[in-house]
């Protein structure tokens, strides 16, 4: 069992739930660019800091006080859409090279937040057909906007770093994280909106406890694994969906029924992880938000 784990982007949306997950089994340094003030109490369990993650000598300078035997890096800036191409490049990728970098000289396993924007078929200018359905993570990785390019980038760095340091590595894909009481993917006026995911989602309590258990059992060596829901978020099959908006399907097209366009196949083998929650019910359903943050 891990005792110290250093989580990035932990006041982020995503970030406090997997924070709140980490907690009661470990000890959480929760890191971000501001810091929430000493008088918020969050147990324990939880330290928080503040870093510029594209500085390398703050990045280095706190990973190693900190000296964790995992990093959860979840600090991204998480769309192309609201930034500078050239700023969402160049922050993701500076802050993923020295997290990892640093975690690597400390000898910490990471749990790294990659995206399924690294396939390119999220922000393409011209929606595009999967090679495959289900999608499985050795789908061919183009990307034609700065975020999937940087995530490309960041998984080539979690390589190198596994190379260098021996370290493990897990990039977790996650599709588009939902919030229990807060889909935003429902409901469903215009297939367009959600087509480059092939309306793929994922509760964040899921991503959580993927998280969670990537840090408990790192795999050997670097591995990608998708988070996403067992269904898609339509009212209909997912391949009927896909054959309407793309005029076709693809050659290799295995899909069943509302199943995801993302298959979990990896992240069950590795750690014995499977999607709970769905638009059903968790879509309407009435969840505290993650207790640290109260």
């Amino acid at each position: 069992m891990t005792d110290t784990v250093l989580v990035t982007g932990g006041l982020g949306r995503s970030g406090r739930w997997i924070v709140d997950r980490l907690a009661p089994e470990h000890r959480v340094h929760c890191v971000d660019l501001d810091h929430p003030g000493y008088e918020v109490d969050a147990g324990e369990n939880v330290a928080f800091a503040a870093a510029d993650l594209t500085d390398a000598g703050e990045t280095l300078a706190l990973v190693d006080r900190v000296d964790p035997d995992a990093v959860v890096h979840w600090a991204a800036i998480p769309t192309p859409e609201r930034h500078a191409g050239p700023r969402v490049f160049e922050t993701n990728v500076t802050a993923t090279y020295n997290v990892l970098s640093a975690a690597g000289r400390v000898g910490a396993d990471v749990v790294q937040a990659s995206s399924e924007a690294s396939y390119g078929l999220a922000f393409a200018d011209e929606p595009r057909l999967p090679a495959e359905l289900p999608i499985t993570v050795d789908h061919p990785q183009e990307p034609e906007d700065p975020y999937g390019l940087g995530k490309v980038v960041a998984e080539e760095t979690a390589e190198t770093v596994v190379r260098r340091d021996g370290v493990a590595v897990t990039s977790v894909r996650p599709s588009w994280i939902q919030y229990p009481g807060e889909y935003e993917c429902r409901p469903v006026d215009d297939l367009a909106a959600g087509a480059g995911n092939c309306w793929s989602y994922v509760d964040a309590r899921d991503v959580a406890d993927l998280v969670a258990a990537a840090v408990a059992d790192p795999p050997t060596g670097h591995e990608p694994v998708h988070a996403a829901a067992a269904d898609s978020y339509l009212d209909r099959p997912t391949a009927d969906a896909v054959r309407e908006f793309f005029g076709d399907l693809p050659t290799d097209c295995s899909l069943s029924g509302r199943a995801s366009a993302l298959s979990t196949a990896r992240a069950r083998e590795l750690f014995d992880w499977a999607p709970e929650h769905g638009w059903e019910t968790a879509a309407e359903a009435t969840v505290a938000s993650p207790t640290l943050w109260e």
